[in-house]
């Protein structure tokens, strides 16, 4: 790991914000949190070494900790893990190209949270489903004691059926879960699905004053579905998913 020290970036807050921070274990030590301006913005940063950090458990968790930590205390416009600068100098000429973008940003944020929901279909119930699909059903029950009489084409066209059924899940948590709570959100996501059994993986940027309310309806829908599948329902987070803030080199010279 490098001996030259740079600064880690954590995210941008209001410089007059109240706020004490703190210490974060970080490329094995125990570092300052501090903060550096430009005007009424200020980025927080520890002093690190410049590498590449790995995205393991402790790194992310501390990462992920200090942003979550700021966020109790004030609006905070989240860096993503692992950006370092050079020095001190180079965070003012940073935040000075992107004042304009971070000044857009904050009141879009500001008193928001987010929160992620993943469903994930319950395997049973899943097989079930699939065995109600008359053609998919149909095409399996056909080939039963046939095996060596099934072609390529076939396994295909089984394939494209069960992929049919998936979506036709995935479509009907969209309809049934994601739009009504994306009424609730002042924005929502439909994140991309990760195997067949997820049926859906979605983000939300919810008012402080709407949380409750947010909440009931998860838990509605949770009742709802609790037999067929599983909720993992996370947060409050810090505002990741709905801002688009990418770290180039030409920002930091």
């Amino acid at each position: 790991m490098s001996n030259h020290l740079g600064m880690y970036l954590f995210g941008v807050i209001k410089a007059n914000a109240e706020c004490k921070l703190d210490t974060v274990m970080l490329a094995g030590e125990k570092r300052n949190v501090t903060l550096v301006s430009y005007q009424d913005q200020a980025m927080v940063v520890a002093e690190a070494p410049i590498d590449i950090y790995e995205p393991n458990r402790e790194n992310l968790k501390a990462h992920q900790d200090t942003v979550a930590d700021l966020m109790k205390k004030t609006t905070v416009i989240p860096m993503s893990f692992g950006n370092v600068l050079e020095s001190k100098k180079d965070v003012e000429v940073f935040l000075k190209r992107l004042y304009k973008k971070f000044e857009e940003i904050f009141p879009r944020i500001e008193n928001k949270i987010e929160v992620g929901l993943k469903i994930v279909g319950d395997k049973d119930w899943m097989t079930e489903q699939a065995s109600n699909q008359k053609d998919l059903a149909e095409m399996k029950q056909s080939f039963k004691g046939n095996k060596n009489k099934v072609t390529h084409y076939d396994k295909i066209r089984v394939g494209e059926a069960a992929q049919k059924f998936v979506q036709s899940i995935h479509y009907e948590f969209e309809k049934e879960v994601f739009q009504p709570l994306s009424k609730i959100a002042d924005a929502a996501k439909s994140n991309e699905v990760i195997g067949e059994r997820m049926l859906l993986n979605a983000s939300f940027l919810v008012d402080v004053s709407q949380e409750e309310m947010f909440d009931e309806k998860v838990n509605e829908f949770h009742e709802k579905w609790k037999d067929k599948t599983n909720f993992k329902y996370t947060g409050p987070w810090p505002a990741y998913n709905f801002i688009d803030i990418k770290i180039k080199a030409e920002d930091a010279s």
